[in-house]
């Protein structure tokens, strides 16, 4: 049995434990009851669970929410709208967020493969000042894919 001061009382019973809760206006809880022999502590129950409930709230808080968006292109895109999806993959890695850059091959486009590598990579390297490569490009059905993250430092 553990006192409100953090001090060793020794094994008590379970009736002696309580009298001794109660003398002080305080609650007993069990805190190891798998123990041999369990352990009670002497406590103010309510006080305890509040500071926990604010301790989680304040890991709540810290925690940082990290989007996935998502830019596509296509094997020919042209050169302003390379830009224009750029800008706007910029603005979501300068946020905090994830790019997934998608290459969708429509018709016959699929059997020139090389062509969706060469814009993502054109890509990859537009953004390596802000990002790195999360995930090598992959095909995926149609599709050809890359993953990538912010970098850390802030800027």
């Amino acid at each position: 049995m553990i006192d409100s001061n953090g001090d060793q009382l020794g094994v008590k019973s379970r009736q002696d434990a309580l009298e001794l809760a109660q003398k002080q206006n305080l609650d007993l809880v069990l805190v190891a009851p798998t123990a041999k022999p369990p352990v009670a502590r002497i406590m103010n129950y309510g006080k305890y669970r509040y500071e926990q409930q604010k301790k989680e709230k304040e890991a709540r808080k810290n925690q940082k929410i990290i989007n996935v968006k998502e830019v596509r292109f296509t094997p020919g895109i042209g050169a302003h709208d390379f830009d224009t999806k750029l800008k706007n993959a910029r603005k979501f890695l300068e946020k905090g967020d994830k790019v997934k850059a998608a290459v969708r091959f429509r018709g016959r486009a699929i059997t020139h493969k090389e062509l969706g590598q060469e814009v993502l990579d054109r890509f990859a390297e537009a953004v390596k000042d802000i990002a790195t490569v999360e995930s090598k490009p992959k095909m995926e059905g149609r599709n050809m894919f890359m993953m990538l993250a912010p970098n850390n430092e802030k800027q």
